[in-house]
Order: C-alpha cells, then structure tokens, then sequence
C-alpha cells in the first residue's frame, strides 16, 4: 500500500494530459496513467508510475485502471479527466454516430470515472476530481459544437456531484482552457486572446495541480476558465 498521495490521469499520453502527470509527479503523487496509445505506459515508467493502455469511452477500461490501482496503493487521492475533442462540422450534419461518441469522450467518460471513484473516496473521507474541459462550455462555438454542448453540460454534472459529496469530503473542479499550445494557434486567433499568446500545457498543469491539493480543499463545483481572457461573458 502506498504512503504517497495517489492521482489518476486519463489522457495522459501527450498534451495536457501528460503535463499534468508530469506536475502531480514533480509534486510527489504517485501517478497512474491511462491513453490510447503507449505513451501514457511510457511516460508512467519514466515517473515512476503505473500506465495502461486505454479508452475513456469504454467503462471496462476505466474499471481496469481504478481496480489496479487500488490493488497497487489501496486509495485513489485524485483523478484528472482528461480527453481528446469531438468531432466537429455543420451543425445539422454531424451524423448520430459523431453525437453519440462525443457523449462518451467528453461527459460520459466522467461520470463513469466518478461512479468508480466515489466509494473508495467516501471510505477515506476525502477525494478530488478535476475535468479538463473547455472555455466554449460557457460560450459555445459553432468551429466546436460537440465539444461546446457536452461540456456545458459536464459544468451541470460537476456542480451536482459537488454538492452531492461535500459531506464526504469529495470535491469535484472543471477547469476551461482556451487555446493552449497542444495545438497549432494561427495568428488572427492569437491577436483575439487579450494575453496575445495561447496558454501552455505547464500553466494548466498547475492550476490542475493546486485544484487537486489541500490549498483548495474549499474549492467544489466550480469551472475555473484558463483563456488568458478570451472570453467575455463574466
């Protein structure tokens, strides 16, 4: 059993996944980690953490992630949600296939975590989830509709398991990055970001990082925008 405090990141093959494996790490947490690939198995080894190849859409998988990790260290501290995007088009043309998997990626995928997680956290008596989510969940945008519906909908979910574990001593955060530099900015984006540049996968990491830690313990159901000011709405 592990001594450690115990974090579990999902996505965490590349981008802010990874990051924040690498920031929990550099923190002392023992990390397990899961993506599709294996860069996540690869990465947990050169932490010294646990990984797994896997999908956040199948609930087999992340039932294999959380039953090995609570074999290995017996609790589970904390859990970063970390997903790929949805598809994107015209609205009316995203087919029900296309609709039906971004449910899975970027909502279902939490509630299940959270199905999974819960009972062990509420033995402990304490517990923190935090979800990578979107700066479009408060203002969709149509260059992102599946990712800007669903994730409106994870803010409605996080601030409903919030107040349904409180008690336990169960927090539950959405962080919203605007653009980060996971991914290409093209220049007439980077001058609508009032901070003039795309945010890093280390500044999201942080933030993930201080949610996750007892300095925020009275931090829940809250979606925390990382934008560097993109959006307006207040």
């Amino acid at each position: 059993m592990s001594g450690k405090r115990v974090a579990i990141v999902t996505g965490a093959g590349r981008g802010m996944g990874a990051a924040c494996a690498r920031e929990l790490a550099a923190r002392d947490y023992a990390v397990a980690l899961m993506s599709r690939s294996s860069a996540a198995e690869e990465l947990a080894s050169s932490l010294g953490g646990f990984g797994m190849r896997g999908s956040v859409t199948k609930e087999e998988d992340l039932r294999a992630l959380v039953d090995a990790v609570l074999e290995r260290h017996g609790r589970i501290d904390a859990v970063v949600n970390s997903t790929g995007d949805p598809a994107s088009g015209e609205l009316l043309e995203i087919t029900d296939e296309d609709w039906h998997a971004g449910l899975d990626l970027v909502l279902m995928n939490v509630v299940r975590m959270a199905r999974l997680v819960t009972p062990t956290m509420r033995e402990r008596k304490d517990g923190v989830l935090v979800n990578i989510s979107t700066c479009f969940a408060c203002e969709p945008s149509s260059r992102f509709p599946l990712s800007s519906i669903f994730r409106a909908g994870l803010g409605g979910f996080a601030k409903l398991f919030a107040d349904r574990y409180a008690a336990d001593g169960i927090r539950m955060n959405n962080i919203l990055p605007g653009f980060i530099d996971s991914y290409e900015v093209d220049e007439s984006t980077r001058r609508a970001i009032p901070m003039g540049r795309p945010g890093t996968v280390e500044e999201v990491a942080k933030t993930v990082a201080f949610l996750v830690s007892p300095e925020a313990r009275y931090i829940t159901g809250q979606n925390l925008r990382i934008d560097g000011g993109l959006t307006r709405s207040i």
